[in-house]
């Protein structure tokens, strides 16, 4: 089988050797077709971090096996790491982290196992990167929670869940607050618990899991959360068992995937031959077993293990009263030690499962749509506008282009009612949510609301708009704090 390769920057092309030289000397049966990727191919004009060549590559072969990469800072350009995993829609970053003896953490001294699974939405939130500046003063950040995408990404973390044999499976969220995105994703989540009821499926507030996690991580299982929480959450995690250095990270799509370390490029120690291969290995394992190389998988994963317990370290972790090792030397000692097994945590010898390549032809791109709800409705109106005014000033103006057909409801200032109740003790800055909804309750059309917005503008600058809808007689948008 064949899978794409790129090194990385920095570090990268080391450790990356370190791992491949591992999978030889073990008798992996995969070939490599390197493909160029990262800082340097920005360098030469290539905006989305990769040469068409490698696109190409990868889009045929379906597997990236990759390096740490940097993004060039300042040029405009968004990171070569995130594109990849939204362009080829690899919807699941799974992370496992587990204890490893030989790597001391204060729960490992405390004698408490870490065994957590994080699942983290991949493609949509904050992570879409799509932000302007409505006035000089407030940046605007959009955050995307769909219903397909989370359905995608939650389907998959019970699905895993299941196969692991997981006792519990948590979604972790911010619903209290982010009442439609983090609430529809918590609302997906129970759906499609349904159709898994011998898991035990709950839910915390992700400022409250992560104190359980840095307090009793034995207690979690399996978490699912989306893209930014799960950044965050999962970097916690790596926290509890040593570190990014022993983090694996496998991004999980249904035609393409990606396996990669997720520390950075560590240019400071690039070129030493001193950096520590392990979270590139055990990505590079995930997928082994990904592809079906159980038994490969295991002889290397247990060689790891037995390396670790017996004191053999970089520089960047274990007992300092052993010398340390550079990178060559770890990875020579893993080799020296395949088909030996680690007193802990020994991993089992499955027969080999080889999945058949299978390379895909879209003709065009995949359309996730769910059911469309019914009674679809238009009844009002957000319109975010810059003013310095106060609010009492600004609701006066605003009044008196209403119409017949509008009311003004309030006016928020960063999420804050100020008008028509509020306080003076709210700051305020130069832009403004005024909610207008229909003056008696009927249906609007997109029309009605730009008639509006022609009459608004004639008297400020208006940043953005936003229509409220209803699906089902429910109401599909938030209320301000303190209305």
């Amino acid at each position: 089988m064949k899978i794409a390769v790129a090194k990385g920057d920095g570090i990268g092309p080391e450790i990356m050797d370190a791992v491949l030289g591992i999978f030889n000397a073990a008798g992996v049966p995969l070939e490599y077709e390197f493909v160029d990727m990262g800082k340097w191919v920005f360098d030469k004009g290539y905006s989305n971090g990769m040469t068409p060549e490698a696109q190409q590559a990868i889009e045929t072969l379906g597997i990236l096996f990759k390096g740490p990469m940097e993004t060039p800072k300042g040029k405009g350009v968004k990171s070569v790491n995130v594109t990849a995993r939204k362009t080829w829609n690899t919807y699941a970053n799974k992370r496992v982290f587990q204890t490893l003896h030989g790597v001391d953490t204060v729960f490992s001294k405390a004698g408490i196992p870490i065994d957590v699974t994080v699942v983290r939405e991949n493609i949509e939130d904050t992570y879409g990167g799509i932000e302007h500046m409505l006035t000089h003063d407030v940046a605007l950040s959009r955050r995307f929670i769909t219903r397909p995408g989370s359905e995608q990404v939650i389907r998959y973390a019970f699905e895993m869940a299941k196969k692991k044999g997981a006792r519990r499976i948590t979604c972790g969220h911010k619903a209290n607050i982010m009442k439609i995105t983090d609430g529809l994703f918590l609302e997906v989540f129970y759906k499609v618990a349904e159709e898994y009821p011998d898991l035990k499926a709950d839910d915390v507030i992700v400022d409250d899991l992560c104190m359980k996690l840095v307090t009793r991580p034995d207690s979690f299982d399996v978490v699912v959360l989306t893209n930014l929480q799960g950044d965050i959450v999962s970097d916690l995690c790596a926290g509890l068992v040593g570190g990014l250095g022993f983090a694996p990270s496998a991004n999980i799509g249904d035609h393409i995937c990606i396996f990669e370390a997720v520390h950075g490029t560590a240019p400071d120690i690039a070129g030493k031959n001193i950096a520590n291969p392990t979270a590139l290995l055990l990505s590079g394992i995930a997928m082994l077993r990904h592809l079906g190389f159980m038994e490969s998988a295991a002889h290397i994963e247990n060689a790891l293990l037995f390396t670790l317990e017996s004191g053999i370290h970089t520089g960047d972790f274990g007992d300092k009263s052993i010398p340390s090792v550079n990178t060559t030397e770890f990875a020579n000692a893993i080799i020296a030690n395949i088909g030996k097994l680690p007193a802990h945590g020994a991993k089992p010898v499955l027969p080999n499962m080889p999945m058949t390549p299978t390379h895909f032809k879209l003709e065009k791109n995949p359309m996730l749509e769910s059911a469309e709800m019914a009674g679809e409705q238009i009844v009002g109106v957000d319109i975010f506008i810059e003013s310095n005014e106060q609010p009492t000033d600004l609701a006066n103006k605003l009044l008196q282009h209403t119409g017949v057909l509008f009311k003004l409801v309030t006016i928020s200032n960063r999420g804050t009612q100020v008008w028509p109740k509020g306080s003076v003790f709210t700051n305020l800055v130069n832009q403004y949510r005024c909610r207008f909804e229909s003056e008696d309750d009927s249906p609007l059309t997109q029309i009605d609301v730009l008639e509006l917005y022609k009459r608004v503008m004639s008297e400020y600058k208006v940043c953005s708009l936003e229509l409220l809808n209803m699906w089902e007689g429910k109401k599909a948008y938030s209320l301000a704090q303190g209305q």
